[in-house]
């Protein structure tokens, strides 16, 4: 499953009122450690497939959902289970780090 980029006016419905597992990826085009994290959710998304949704939000598009959710340092991984948020990480972890934090959230 591909990862999708969304913006404000889109959050509600990708990742509130779906009923499965979201991640989202609050992220900065300009930030280097997000850059790094990108390739690395790419791998999560190949290798989850249809058992969880991956999204990115940037963070300067989308500053009052990062508000809402309380993003300081980026990037922030927020999973979301049927639109009610379980759990986070900040920063870069690898694929392996990732896949046990959404099976153990």
């Amino acid at each position: 499953m591909s990862i999708k980029h969304i913006n404000e006016a889109q959050f509600d419905a990708e990742v509130l009122q779906d009923k499965g597992l979201v991640l989202v990826d609050f992220y900065a085009d300009w930030c280097g450690p997000c850059q790094m994290l990108g390739p690395i959710m790419e791998e999560v998304s190949d290798a989850l497939g249809d058992k969880i949704k991956i999204v990115k939000v940037n963070v300067d598009e989308a500053q009052s959902i990062a508000q809402q959710y309380g993003v300081m340092s980026i990037p922030t991984v927020y999973l979301f289970d049927a639109g009610s948020k379980m759990s986070k990480f900040v920063g870069v972890k690898s694929k392996e780090e990732i896949i046990d934090f959404i099976e153990n959230a």
